[in-house]
């Protein structure tokens, strides 16, 4: 099973320093919406994941921890889910941007290539396109990584798209969809209402079906039960018996199984006088 490790950067409630919007809105809040809806698709596809800040954001795990935790869980993939700030002051900078670590990385780089190209769809800001950096998260992880900036916080422009929890959902299905496409690991078939009623409606005729030849072949059972034996083969204890009576012309020498009606019971003894 494919493992992703993720995180959503920073901590919430003022734990981390700076951080936040002009107007005082933390950074962490805004990842950890990213980060939920990346989580909720990826295990969609069947992807295992684990989360490596505080879900709560009432902590600032430290980056060390961080890396450790998905280096030891061996993650396949790393991602880091970040928003950007320029001065702290409202501004009209806008985009976002994809970082992997220094140098040539052609995996981290693929997955970076794919996520950006669909980010930049979920924001519809300006394509800032892909950066190198020398982020801890980055550096120091042993699988590929990357760390994305979904937009500004101090943008007048991209505040829009951050303050949108319909934005950030759209940012995490998009993380999540690039992730499935760099393992190439098609979405779950999920049934539609109308198939699923469409399903059930033929299982219950199938049932009705199986039912029915169930009942027919125990009634067939029970009719050969009843039905006396045909076989002109006396039972070996009264063999001879029935061969001296056949001889004697008392009876015919057939079914010897079947029950004796009082009329022939009656032209039994009738023959034994005779």
């Amino acid at each position: 099973m494919v493992k992703v490790a993720i995180d959503a950067g920073h901590g919430g409630f003022g734990v981390t320093p700076g951080k936040r919007s002009p107007d005082g809105e933390y950074e962490w809040n805004f990842n950890d919406k990213v980060v939920v809806a990346v989580i909720k698709r990826l295990k969609e596809y069947g992807i295992s994941v684990l989360r490596l800040d505080d879900p709560t954001g009432k902590t600032d795990v430290p980056l060390t921890t961080r890396t450790y935790k998905a280096n030891n869980w061996g993650a396949d993939i790393l991602i880091s889910c970040h928003h950007n700030a320029n001065t702290g002051k409202w501004g009209d900078w806008t985009g976002t941007e994809t970082f992997t670590y220094l140098g040539k990385w052609k995996d981290a780089e693929r997955l970076a290539g794919l996520v950006q190209n669909r980010l930049i769809g979920a924001y519809n800001l300006r394509d800032r396109g892909l950066k190198k950096d020398d982020f801890h998260m980055l550096r120091q992880s042993s699988m590929p990584a990357i760390l994305i900036e979904g937009g500004y916080m101090d943008s007048r422009i991209d505040i829009k798209k951050l303050r949108d929890g319909k934005v950030l959902q759209a940012a995490g299905y998009a993380v999540a969809d690039a992730v499935a496409e760099y393992f190439g690991i098609k979405p779950k078939e999920e049934l539609t209402m109308k198939q699923y009623e469409e399903l059930k409606k033929l299982i219950e005729e199938q049932n009705k079906i199986i039912k029915q030849q169930a009942n027919e072949i125990s009634a067939l059972k029970k009719n050969k039960q009843d039905k006396p034996s045909d076989s002109h083969a006396p039972d070996p204890s009264h063999a001879l018996a029935w061969d001296k009576a056949t001889e004697a012309g008392i009876v015919n020498g057939k079914y010897p199984h079947h029950p004796l009606t009082r009329e022939q019971y009656a032209t039994i003894r009738m023959r034994e006088k005779n």
